[in-house]
């Protein structure tokens, strides 16, 4: 088995010298690292981690809080875990999963934390290890997510475009920094445009959203697009138009956002706006590493510019 000191002979340095490049890389020289990671690579040395979280007093453990159900039938978190599995792992770290179900149990270096709530956030404060949210929040945590209120100003904006001339925002009802930033895009471009606004609320279940379609059926008025705060909602808006035969995108327009899966299994296939998760994975994941080298100083925020993806539920 190839030791520290086969590597410090090969790179003609001293074992503390290789140890300093393992550990403390910010505190060497690029020549003497380079010649260090060559030696490594050539001797097809691989250095101990549980040694070298040891000597920085750490566990090599991130925790990622996840503080909602996680629907079985969307990938959504899958590529979020994704994201950051990639990135930690380039430091060794390991990532464990904790449900709202399982509190915090045993150490670790720091905390992802996704699906929290207002009521969340009295906790989250007493957390003693550096945290970053995949989330918006208005209480000054270090968080990534996607350009929430760019989203739906692109959907709107679109939808004006297409020339639909009554533009409904349907919402999730919940007071949390994400929808109010959604309707905020929607009510923007709106009022830039001189347009009567609509705006309805129901819990993210497409089910929800297809019973109020059917409620309206009498009122619906042709030439309408329903932009809506998730892909589940637009979904269940689509299989209520599609009840009463309505002309998809002819006379109705849907556009969703998320764009993880249910975009794709709608007939027709939905209009979204794309999150980047696995691209916010990874940003989160790097906060993080960056905040736990940094003894915990800030961050500040990182929004990604989502993507309008063009399905068939619009013009």
């Amino acid at each position: 088995m190839t030791t520290l000191t086969d590597v410090a002979k090969r790179a003609n340095v001293s074992k503390m010298t290789v140890s300093r490049v393992i550990n403390h890389p910010e505190q060497v020289r690029d020549e003497l690292k380079r010649s260090v990671f060559s030696a490594m690579q050539a001797l097809n040395y691989r250095p101990n981690v549980a040694a070298k979280a040891l000597v920085n007093n750490r566990t090599q453990i991130i925790k990622l809080f996840i503080l909602e159900d996680m629907d079985t039938t969307e990938p959504y978190y899958m590529k979020l875990l994704a994201g950051i599995s990639k990135e930690l792992g380039k430091e060794q770290y390991s990532l464990q999963l904790v449900t709202e179900h399982n509190f915090d149990i045993g150490g670790c270096d720091g905390y992802i934390v996704t699906g929290m709530r207002h009521s969340d956030y009295e906790w989250l404060q007493r957390l003693e290890r550096p945290v970053v949210l995949f989330g918006e929040n208005r209480l000054e945590f270090d968080y990534c997510d996607t350009d929430n209120t760019l989203g739906t100003k692109m959907a709107t904006e679109y939808a004006i475009k297409q020339g639909y001339t009554q533009i409904e925002f349907i919402g999730i009802n919940v007071k949390e920094p994400f929808e109010y930033s959604r309707e905020a895009g929607y009510l923007i471009s709106m009022q830039k445009h001189q347009l009567t606004t609509s705006i309805q609320r129901f819990s993210n279940h497409s089910h929800l959203a297809m019973e109020y379609i059917q409620q309206q059926a009498q009122r619906l008025q042709v030439n309408t697009c329903y932009i809506c705060a998730s892909d589940r909602l637009a979904f269940g808006i689509e299989k209520g138009l599609t009840r009463f035969n309505a002309k998809i995108p002819t006379d109705f327009g849907i556009i969703g956002f998320d764009g993880v899966f249910l975009n794709q299994v709608a007939t027709p296939k939905l209009t979204t706006i794309q999150q980047p998760v696995f691209e916010l994975g990874v940003q989160c994941a790097q906060m993080l590493l960056t905040k736990i080298s940094q003894a915990g100083q800030p961050q500040g925020i990182h929004q990604v510019k989502p993507t309008l993806l063009i399905g068939g539920s619009t013009r």
